[in-house]
């Protein structure tokens, strides 16, 4: 294949790894320098990718919104890295992990900024840093399972370091706990990963599922594909395994090759293991509960600079896994499980709530709020609600998915701009108890000013970031289920209480009570420059929501529309329904092709008319919630059944 995005996507990504180099050679004296050289490396990386994301730009690897391209894999590449197992140096993007990546630049360009309270070992904080942002732009790139699990695995050691030298006084025991768990995370992954690879044989694809899964580039090249491999008829054991995550899903939704049982006849299916192996490793990097529990120690010991990371970006690498990966390539897994996905996302999302209420450290407090707020993606990805019973209707799902996919944006800026003001006035008064703060706001009234946004896009205020994906989240999940509906709609009531307590706590209380008053100063042009760009990102997603799911909606909506076509050919009796013309009463008489005793469904057309236009009032984010007929137009037509009397005559 042609690969015109190489160089420059290699560049982008490697780019702060080569300047790790660089600052290896730069005395270690001179820390005004390197820190300076590390900020201009992640500036340009997010001026990059500023302009890769701007619309009309042509010429090089850039980001199309045209009607052809914005739902597919762009800037495509693939080359050849160790050939004898089909491992290649594959990356490419699309609306999932596009603003994923973009958002990764630009929370590492502003925790790089916030990096200047770093004293000790600068020279080796900034070359840690920068490998470690190579790591994360790596991950929402890869198309190739092996590359996606080294980029994943390499932002492990610099992570722990960087909590472990430049933490707080428990930074050993938060490195530790941090690093058992995610290497945890890490060996369940690649034990799916092998499961997937030595049962995978990409011969059973057909010619357009090998264009689809970027295998060949067109089906043109089929032929001299299939004559270079041992074909199934003459050498049915030389499969040919593959780590192409994008064949892989084709694999998982068109062929029965994970579908086989593992440990004994009529058991979990490779693919039910697999799944579940993935999940448990991305949700501890979520983290959800029961696995959660390294997340709020990690926060608390590490350098403001690396919360903001971890709640920025690191979090959202277990979202992205779950929707790029173990939906797609495990379809059959997720449907079955859909119950237990949601039901972990909504037992984070109430038990990191009650978690934050009960905390006088502000700093645990906004660690624990995370885990309540990643708890609507993993419920928005687990909304499984087309199904049989409604046409598989996939309009409430696409809403979910679009909902968790706007929060992870959503909760990395709002989360990284809390921790950063927690980190502003510990590095002046060395505390985060709630119970000493109080009366900051007439303290630093503007440093008050921009908290308040920050808290209340946390909180879900409506106009800001935060209310999007939470409400688009709840308003899916009535479909699945309404108790865990119901659930999510509380939690948002408790969001709001300790929010609201910990801003009275802090900025509206009485006189502050803790020690070192005198060090409440204003914030410095360089702070400023660090929160001034969230607030206004949390207000202008918050205001124009669509600026975003432009963006990311049409892939969402393409990944769900594959997975319901796969759905209808696991439950094909769903296509033999009929519709009769309306009565006079203005009634629609559904029959199924079950026979003549089938009572028939009475349904008002004014109700089918009133749910369409519940749909469409959402005129403000009309990209994610539009019925997609291409789906429906994909189904076999239905099977034609009439009522003459007491029998039934199909036709």
């Amino acid at each position: 294949m042609d690969n015109p995005s190489l160089w420059p996507l290699t560049i982008l990504v490697f780019l702060p790894a080569i300047g790790s180099l660089v600052l290896l050679l730069l005395p270690r004296e001179n820390t005004e320098i390197i820190k300076r050289v590390s900020l201009l490396i992640t500036v340009i990386v997010f001026g990059a990718t500023v302009v890769m994301a701007l619309p009309g730009i042509s010429g090089g690897p850039h980001f199309s919104l045209s009607a052809d391209a914005v739902s597919q894999m762009q800037n495509v590449f693939q080359v050849n890295w160790i050939p004898v197992f089909d491992i290649q140096y594959y990356m490419g993007m699309d609306g999932i992990s596009f603003p994923l990546f973009v958002l990764t630049a630009f929370i590492s360009m502003l925790a790089m900024g916030a990096s200047w309270s770093i004293k000790k070992h600068v020279k080796a904080y900034c070359v840690l840093f920068l490998i470690l942002e190579t790591g994360m732009l790596g991950v929402f790139l890869a198309l190739d399972f092996f590359l996606f699990f080294v980029f994943w695995e390499v932002m492990l050691l610099p992570m722990y370091f960087l909590i472990g030298v430049w933490g707080g006084p428990r930074r050993e025991y938060a490195a530790i706990k941090f690093f058992l768990y995610t290497m945890l995370g890490g060996v369940l992954m690649l034990i799916a990963i092998l499961m997937l690879y030595f049962n995978s044989d990409l011969r059973e694809l057909s010619d357009d599922q090998l264009v689809a899964g970027h295998v060949i580039a067109d089906a043109g090249q089929a032929e001299a594909w299939r004559a270079g491999v041992p074909s199934l008829e003459k050498n049915p054991d030389a499969q040919q395994h593959t780590f192409n995550i994008l064949a892989l899903q084709q694999l998982g939704q068109h062929t029965k090759q994970f579908s086989g049982s593992v440990f004994t006849e009529g058991g979990k299916s490779i693919q039910w293991w697999a799944f579940v192996l993935l999940f448990i490793g991305f949700i501890i990097k979520v983290p959800s509960v029961p696995v959660h529990t390294w997340l709020p120690d990690a926060h608390v010991e590490a350098p403001t600079p690396i919360s903001m990371i971890l709640a920025g970006i690191l979090l959202k690498m277990g979202g992205y896994g779950i929707l790029r990966i173990c939906y797609p390539i495990c379809p059959e897994a997720a449907y079955d499980l859909a119950w237990v996905v949601c039901s972990v996302g909504v037992l984070s999302m109430v038990y990191g709530a009650f978690a934050a209420l009960a905390q006088n450290d502000f700093k645990r407090m906004v660690a624990y709020s995370s885990v309540s707020h990643m708890g609507y993606v993993v419920l928005g990805l687990g909304v499984w609600s087309a199904v049989e019973a409604n046409g598989f209707n996939a309009d409430y799902w696409k809403m979910g998915v679009n909902g968790a996919m706007f929060q992870m944006i959503a909760h990395g800026i709002s989360s990284a701009g809390m921790f950063f003001l927690v980190g502003v006035i510990y590095d002046r008064v060395h505390h985060r108890d709630l119970n000493k703060f109080g009366g900051l706001f007439a303290k630093m009234p503007v440093y008050g000013g921009i908290a308040m946004v920050i808290f209340f896009a946390g909180l879900g205020l409506p106009g800001l970031c935060g209310f999007i994906g939470e409400v688009l989240v709840v308003l899916s999940t009535w479909n699945f289920s309404i108790i865990l509906a119901v659930l999510s709609a509380f939690v948002v009531i408790l969001t709001a209480a300790y929010i609201l307590w910990a801003i009275q706590r802090v900025y509206l209380g009485p006189e502050y009570k803790g020690p070192h008053p005198e060090a409440l100063t204003p914030l410095t042009s360089r702070e400023w420059s660090i929160a001034v760009p969230l607030c206004i990102f949390a207000i202008v997603l918050g205001v124009y929501p669509q600026a975003l799911f432009n963006y990311m909606s049409p892939s969402i909506n393409h990944t769900v529309d594959e997975l319901v076509d796969w759905q209808k050919h696991q439950q094909p009796s769903a296509i033999a329904e009929s519709v009769d013309p309306p009565d006079h009463d203005g009634n629609v008489e559904t029959v199924t092709s079950q026979g003549k005793d089938t009572l028939p469904e009475k349904r008002s057309l004014k109700e089918d008319n009133e749910e369409s236009l519940q749909l469409e009032s959402f005129g403000a984010l009309p990209a994610p919630l539009q019925a997609t007929e291409a789906v429906r137009e994909r189904a076999p037509p239905p099977e034609e059944t009439t009522v003459v009397g007491d029998q039934t005559e199909r036709g």
